[in-house]
This record gives structure tokens, C-alpha cells and sequence, in this order.
């Protein structure tokens, strides 16, 4: 694990997407909220919020975080749903990039496998981090 102790408390935010690509029916039923196992985007975000939560035990050597605020936004599209996760820590060592990249893509994975049934061919992809925001080089945009 990565020694922080000498690094400097700031506030963190960071911000990620994904995109998962689905057949436009799938998009209607998700929208019509007539799929079986209930109403999709909620509890997608549900499970998107639970990850960020549970980083550190996900991912090896992560750091421990107390996370203020998570916000998960799932825009249907014609061809599916765009996720973005914003993560915000106050008063952190440590960035928060792995926590809405692990919230944005648990989103996407849950609505994977709540519509599977009537579409298994659903591609999750364009994975990233947009910005963050804190720490030693305070700013990135991605491009």
C-alpha cells in the first residue's frame, strides 16, 4: 500500500462515465419499466452507490475513503445508457478516481444483468475517468 501519511488533506472530486450499448428495444423496455426484475435504473444506482462504498475492498491496496456524496446520472439513449458517477471526499489524502470509476461501471453491470434476459448482447465500454479534482496536481480533464 502506498505510504500517504506525509500527503496533504484536500478536498477530492472526480467524475466518471461509461457508456452500455443495447438494442433499442431493450432502451424502450428499461424506459416502460416493464422489465421483470423491476425498475432498472434505480436499482442500478443503488448498486453503483453500495460500490463506491466498498472500494477499498474491491480493489487491492486501495485506500480506506469517507465518501460525502456520490451522484449517479443514467441517460437513456437510443442505443442505450450513458452512466456518469460524481465522487466528492472531504479532507482526503487520497483521490476518489476509483471510486466513481467502480460506481460508474457496477451501474452499467447491474443494468447488464437486469436486462440479459431479452438482450445478451449488451456492450459495456468507453470507461473513464472525465476529471478530478484535488491533491498534488489539483485539476485533469480527460480529452
Amino acid at each position: 500500500m502506498v505510504d500517504i501519511s506525509d500527503k496533504i488533506s484536500t478536498n477530492r472530486e472526480a467524475c466518471a462515465s461509461c457508456f452500455i450499448e443495447m438494442k433499442s428495444e431493450t432502451v424502450d423496455r428499461i424506459k416502460e419499466n416493464t422489465l421483470g426484475k423491476g425498475d432498472v435504473l434505480t436499482v442500478a444506482k443503488i448498486a453503483g452507490i453500495q460500490a463506491v462504498k466498498r472500494t477499498d475492498e474491491l480493489i487491492p491496496l486501495c485506500h480506506q475513503l469517507q465518501v460525502s456524496k456520490v451522484n449517479i446520472s443514467c441517460i437513456l439513449k437510443p442505443n442505450g445508457v450513458f452512466i456518469t458517477c460524481l465522487v466528492i471526499a472531504n479532507s482526503q489524502k487520497t483521490g476518489v478516481e476509483m471510486e466513481c470509476i467502480i460506481g460508474a461501471t457496477l451501474t452499467a453491470i447491474t443494468i447488464f444483468d437486469m436486462c440479459k434476459a431479452i438482450d445478451n448482447e449488451m456492450i459495456i465500454h468507453s470507461i473513464q475517468v472525465d476529471y478530478k479534482i484535488g491533491g498534488k496536481n489539483n485539476y485533469f480533464r480527460n480529452k
